[in-house]
């Protein structure tokens, strides 16, 4: 599935200083739609090299799944000798993303206020935990102490039980994401104006802002958000259900899909109960809801109701694992999966139709391409 097509970012250069997860994230974005992104680590690697098991040699499965199609270097910034390697770098580079603590790279004169003397037309994105300044400012941030000082996780876990960590590192995912979106829109500007700019993405901001519907709920109401395990605070039926074999999640959002849910399941007497009328009516009588659709759920196989359900137009899916997931026949279809020999991972989601995402190479080991980048070879070992 090798495709050298040139992606919608070619041409554009990306010295990438970050480490750990929102920034590889990001510049991995960038990379898979064909960004020259230079990875700058220090002389030990990026810790997540060792985050394993698993691990694929001596680097760990965490580092692969966000380091691919990437140019790796390594540079001691203590030193002002290797400082100066990155300059030369910037000299040629569109944009620079780094999560240093902050002040790191002011003391080394490396801040956004030299380099935009220097580099006028230089991008610096820096992806922090909670920004320099304020009551939380240049503290260190990590994506579950934020999911829990955000709120994100008072409003994850079973109803009545405590709060609970999110599945998967959420919050830096998004700071990623919401990095690469800035980065996009400062080359945009630049286009007009001439000169880069600061982007910022902290931790903070984005756990705050994916609080949806919790938060305008919050802001009309004044309630605290309860916990309610699989279940929709706004919406019902939106919850896992039992059935005959799988589990199914429903996420029934009007009266339309209601009435062809009861249809299938041979339940059309539900839409005239007048405690299943609408919306508002469904969620104040959750339970008994919960009850009669089940009563029927149990005599259908859990996959086959949900296929008959969504191609009835009620959103639905049977609840999976995910190495089943990423054995769907729409995995595959839609190109989610990308293997480079050894190296195997999860496709872009981005889709572009005339300069689609490319996968170029694996993520590079320490300092492999110190040769091609700086004309010296690498260090050994």
């Amino acid at each position: 599935m090798l495709n050298l097509t040139p992606g919608s970012l070619a041409g554009l250069r990306i010295v990438d200083l970050s480490r750990v997860l929102g920034g590889p994230y990001c510049t991995q974005i960038l990379a898979d739609h064909g960004a020259d992104v230079i990875k700058v680590e220090p002389p030990n690697g990026d810790e997540t090299r060792s985050w394993g098991p698993p691990f694929d040699g001596d680097t760990a499965s965490y580092f692969l799944g966000v380091n691919r199609n990437k140019r790796g270097v390594a540079l001691d910034l203590t030193q002002e000798s290797e400082r100066a390697k990155l300059l030369h770098l910037l000299d040629t580079a569109d944009v620079l993303v780094e999560n240093f603590k902050i002040g790191t790279l002011e003391r080394w004169g490396l801040g956004y206020d030299a380099l935009q003397a220097r580099f006028p037309r230089l991008v610096h994105c820096r992806v922090s935990g909670f920004g320099a300044d304020g009551p939380l400012g240049a503290l260190p941030g990590y994506d579950a102490a934020v999911q829990a000082l955000t709120g994100l996780m008072s409003v994850n876990g079973e109803a009545g039980g405590a709060p609970l960590r999110i599945g998967v590192p959420i919050v830096d995912l998004v700071t990623g994401l919401n990095a690469a979106l800035g980065i996009l829109m400062a080359l945009r500007e630049r286009q007009t104006s001439g000169r880069g700019q600061f982007v910022e993405s902290t931790l903070f901001d984005s756990a705050l802002s994916i609080l949806h519907p919790h938060t305008p709920n919050w802001f009309y109401s004044g309630n605290e958000p309860q916990r309610s395990g699989n279940a929709h605070p706004n919406i019902t039926p939106y919850d896992m259900f039992h059935t005959g074999s799988v589990d199914i999640f429903l996420a029934v959002g009007n009266n339309a899909q209601f009435a062809q849910l009861c249809a299938v399941i041979d339940a059309s007497s539900l839409p005239a109960d007048a405690r299943f009328a609408s919306n508002r009516e469904r969620s104040a009588h959750r339970r008994e809801l919960r009850a009669e659709l089940e009563a029927r759920f149990a005599q259908w196989e859990g996959e086959l109701l949900a296929d008959t359900l969504i191609r009835r137009g009620v959103p639905c899916a049977p609840v999976l694992g995910l190495g089943a997931a990423l054995e769907h026949p729409h995995t595959a279809h839609r190109a989610m999966r990308v293997e480079l020999g050894a190296y195997k991972g999860i496709a872009s989601p981005i889709k572009l139709s005339r300069t689609p995402a490319t996968y170029r190479s694996a993520p590079p080991a320490l300092n492999e391409h110190a040769g091609q980048v700086f004309g010296t070879p690498p260090a050994d070992g």
